[in-house]
């Protein structure tokens, strides 16, 4: 890897830091808050799983299905919504992001038939489409390369966050409120759940600010110290221009075949954990949830570990490469050890540590590139045929599962896709992507 730079600050150098941890203070996490929800609302339906498979009649190949067809909702809508952002504004487009898909992920407790489950998993992906990518793009905004790994990794532990309080809370409400008012525990949880990303929906419209010259919470000064930094930044951007440019860079389709490679343990991860924990003889709600937040926590210290050391050295490749390898690991040795609950979760902490860590690295990548419009429209892009993984990913796994009774082959495809996707990052010319 490479040498750390420098550590001794000059005045300027001292008072652009203050600067940029002030506007961290006041963005990060909030959006931290809102990711959580949208992550939670994502994937419950892998606690949901537990109850409303059997209640329902659900197949191991129906959730499956079910599960991937959020990203498909989220593939076709990605690309339209961040256009959008860029154009009406973050602040009013996030939060209409987040209400819609409140409103949506509520309407799953009044799910009968496996028909239902599709379309409202579509529509749940085509409401929250352009989220993640648009907190990306404003990311953008407020932030030059060489401080956005450790933002954007500050941002994703709402990921493994979402795991560490969102398992446990989706089992206690399952458990608890079984049968309180006629309904099941899973119908309760949706509902419970969604109310949160209504109310933080409504906050969106009074908290953020569409970009650095509307912050009323920073000093002219600090604004043009802002600016200045982000400035200087995009003059090493190579794509900068029509919505267009981003289709036609080769760079951003190799992108789409990294992130690809990622989300399929990420999702894996998070629709399946729930199953994993279980079939290794862990029975009632609570102790799966409690035990499907271990290894969130590896998780969440890792990200961040990695995200500081790749911005203080200035160096993304193998601080990709090295996770990915880590998640291929975890994966492996959980195939092999899935009749023991105590080494089932070691190696599915380490698969964890190393595929959450992925994505927020990940994202170093394109940004150092892409810029302007072709900026809006590459990061959906990327984000979009990124997550088809998604649907690939759990859809893959119950179809294995049922034909092989079996979560261990599906582990050694989610290892080898690791493996790829480490591959194809050591292709990028480090002379782009390390800033």
């Amino acid at each position: 890897m490479s040498t750390p730079i420098s550590t001794a600050e000059s005045p300027d150098l001292a008072r652009e830091n203050a600067v940029f941890r002030k506007v961290v203070r006041r963005i990060v996490p909030f959006l931290i808050l809102c990711y959580v929800f949208s992550y939670l609302d994502r994937v419950n339906v892998g606690f949901a799983k537990l109850q409303m498979s059997d209640d329902l009649g659900f197949s191991e190949a129906a959730y499956g299905l079910g599960a991937g067809l959020f990203f498909i909702g989220y593939f076709l809508f990605e690309v339209p919504s961040n256009l959008m952002l860029q154009r009406i504004g973050a602040r009013t487009w996030i939060a209409r992001i987040m209400i819609s898909w409140g409103l949506v992920s509520a309407s799953f407790m009044f799910v009968t038939n496996e028909a239902m489950f599709y379309v409202l998993r579509f529509l749940l992906g085509a409401a929250e489409a352009g989220f993640y990518p648009g907190v990306i793009l404003y990311c953008t905004y407020w932030f030059p390369s060489h401080r956005r790994a450790r933002v954007i990794a500050m941002f994703m532990s709402a990921i493994p966050v979402a795991g560490i309080f969102g398992n446990p809370l989706s089992g206690w409400i399952m458990d608890r409120f079984q049968g309180v008012n006629g309904w099941q525990g899973w119908q309760w949880m949706f509902l419970l759940e969604a109310i949160p990303a209504l109310l933080v929906g409504v906050a969106t419209l009074f908290y953020l600010d569409d970009g650095v010259r509307s912050a009323k919470w920073l000093s002219d000064d600090e604004k043009a110290v802002v600016e200045r930094a982000i400035a200087d930044d995009t003059a090493h951007q190579t794509v900068h221009g029509r919505v267009w440019d981003a289709f036609r860079e080769p760079k951003v389709w190799l992108m789409c075949l990294i992130y690809f490679c990622f989300v399929m343990g990420q999702y894996a991860l998070t629709f399946w954990m729930p199953t994993f924990v279980q079939s290794t003889g862990i029975e009632g709600n609570l102790a799966i949830g409690v035990l499907s937040a271990v290894p969130y926590l590896a998780a969440l210290v890792a990200m961040n570990v990695f995200g500081r050391s790749a911005d203080k050295r200035r160096e993304r490749r193998w601080h990709l490469v090295v996770p990915s390898l880590m998640g291929a690991v975890g994966f492996s040795l959980a195939a092999v050890w899935s009749g023991s609950t105590v080494l089932s979760l070691i190696a599915l902490s380490f698969a964890a540590a190393g595929v959450l860590t992925c994505a927020p690295l990940f994202w170093s990548l394109p940004t150092s590139f892409l810029g302007g419009a072709a900026a809006a429209a590459g990061l959906a892009v990327i984000n979009s045929v990124g997550n088809l993984a998604g649907f690939v990913s759990p859809y893959m796994i119950g179809a294995l599962k049922d034909a092989t009774g079996s979560t261990s082959i599906p582990m050694y495809v989610l290892a080898l896709s690791l493996v790829v996707g480490a591959a194809a990052v050591l292709t990028t010319k480090k002379q782009v992507v390390n800033r």
